[in-house]
């Protein structure tokens, strides 16, 4: 399973800042073969307090309220994980959640699917995803690796 490294620097030690972690993350899960997800940091407080609030690594988040999630996912090959969307139909990973995300795309390329229309994101790339229905397709032979902030928002519904 992938390796992330992360480093914690809000210590203070004597009045001077300080590196407080430098570990690899532990709460790395594979909720399906070679989706890799980890929810690296997490808060649930409005303006965010700077200790850590653990969490347990779901496929589809649960940010708490008031909270946030910064999360690592390496998606696989839609054929890896023996995803078909047939035309004319949603896609079946098709959600949606009460966040406002903040997505970099780090690696590899993945198109991104909304009700009407969809686009390719290769690494680089930045999304803003607005609570809305939306899915991830990756139809290449590679992960593709994102890095998302996800912020609790009030529903558009």
């Amino acid at each position: 399973m992938k390796t992330i490294p992360r480093r914690v620097v809000t210590g203070l030690r004597n009045g001077k800042s300080i590196i407080e972690q430098d570990n690899i993350v532990t709460n790395v899960s594979e909720h399906f073969p070679g989706l890799i997800i980890s929810d690296v940091w997490s808060t649930d407080t409005t303006p965010a307090k700077y200790e850590e609030k653990e969490i347990e690594n779901t496929a589809f988040p649960n940010t708490p309220k008031n909270g946030s999630y910064f999360r690592y996912v390496q998606i696989p090959p839609d054929k890896d994980l023996g995803i078909v969307a047939p035309e004319g139909q949603p896609h079946p990973l098709m959600h949606q959640t009460d966040t406002l995300d903040y997505i970099v795309i780090l690696a590899g390329e993945i198109y991104l699917i909304v009700d009407e229309e969809e686009t390719l994101l290769q690494a680089g790339d930045i999304v803003i995803q607005r609570g809305t229905n939306h899915a991830w397709s990756n139809r290449s032979d590679l992960p593709c690796i994102q890095l998302a902030v996800l912020l609790d928002a009030e529903s558009i519904k």
